[in-house]
């Protein structure tokens, strides 16, 4: 078991966390354990979690991440009340990034905050979505407009969890693996092109190098005010392609999808703007159009500027970007003009299915 210890919290990663768990939900002498999962996790995950747990509640809701909203946090919140939580009381997130992000939430905002577990169960979810203690719902389709900073008491990492994932879900958490390397780390994205088929039954190595990244940006920088805007990347256009998508496709694509093409088009942006050599868009390029499928909705760019000027992180209406001078070198609040966005997206359009 490897562990990596916070100021406000600890990460455990490998296989034997959950025995760790338990010894720490009876030291800790809560007053309540909360499990808050999703009807995936609820189906395929609990029954690894549950033998490590005894006298606790369960709340499930509906997998998706539709279901991020003030809607479902006001069924958490009313369980709380409804079995008479009090701020003793404990709530562990089992699932992705949705769990985590509303999950923790639930708990941030209840009775002005009580403690909170991270047990994230996709690749998104262990390498991102679980670490850094952003919390939110989506609101009026724009996503964690409405949310909280707030770190989780204990995260528990256990690759194992990622064997209960279908294929396309794996490689969903991809996309914020790759993007970790190429903000910070040369030498992991070498080493992601160079690996074809990933042995998740042996990834720890590679989600911990992962995970060390983003805890290092998040402990300089809390509350994003400068060098953590750096895990941005690709999230500006990759937010509005997925907003996008949430509205209009039968089957939206999954967060690390969106992040995909969003990384792809601020590379091109990147190369416009920072320097980015054309040989190192191509490699971003290949990277990704080997891996992740070409998205076959329809890009409206204007529709999608018009979302990236609502992005929270923007200043005065003005779209801030995270670009790349190179590979494993990033550079923050970059403005970037409408005319150049549309030639980024037109430049994922234009390549090969």
């Amino acid at each position: 078991m490897k562990e990596i210890i916070q100021k406000d919290f600890d990460i455990f990663l490998g296989t034997d966390v959950l025995e760790k768990l338990s010894e720490i939900l009876i030291n800790n002498e809560y007053s309540k354990i909360f499990v808050v999962m999703d009807s995936n996790t609820h189906k395929f995950c609990w029954p690894i979690l549950s033998p490590y747990i005894m006298n606790y509640e369960i709340i499930v809701i509906p997998a998706g991440e539709a279901n991020k909203t003030l809607k479902y946090a006001e069924i958490i919140w009313a369980k709380f009340q409804e079995l008479f939580a009090d701020r003793r009381a404990v709530l562990i997130n089992l699932g992705g990034g949705v769990i985590s992000d509303l999950g923790g939430f639930c708990a941030a905002t209840y009775k002005r905050g009580i403690d909170f577990i991270n047990i994230p169960t996709t690749l998104l979810s262990m390498v991102d979505a679980s670490i850094g203690g952003k919390l939110g719902v989506d609101f009026n389709s724009l996503k964690n407009v409405i949310g909280v900073f707030q770190n989780p008491k204990y995260i528990f990492i256990n690759p194992n969890f990622l064997n209960t994932l279908p294929q396309d879900e794996k490689r969903n958490g991809l996309a914020e693996v790759c993007k970790h390397a190429l903000i910070e780390d040369k030498s992991l994205f070498q080493k992601l092109e160079s690996i074809t088929s990933h042995d998740w039954e042996n990834a720890g190595p590679l989600i911990f190098q992962s995970v060390k990244i983003k805890v290092a940006i998040v402990k300089k920088d809390p509350l994003e005010k400068d060098i953590r805007k750096a895990l941005n990347f690709g999230h500006t256009i990759g937010h509005a392609i997925e907003t996008n998508s949430l509205l209009n496709d039968e089957v939206p694509l999954k967060h690390g999808e969106a992040v995909a093409i969003g990384i792809i088009c601020e590379a091109y942006i990147s190369k416009a703007i920072m320097g980015l050599s054309g040989s190192e868009l191509q490699r971003i390029t290949d990277y990704f159009m080997q891996r992740f499928p070409k998205y076959k909705g329809k890009l409206n760019t204007a529709k999608l500027i018009e979302v990236m000027k609502n992005d929270k992180k923007n200043r005065e209406g003005i779209i801030n970007f995270s670009l790349l001078k190179k590979i494993g070198k990033v550079k923050i609040d970059v403005n970037c003009h409408d005319e150049l966005i549309e030639k980024a997206i037109n430049y994922y359009k234009g390549l090969p299915a």
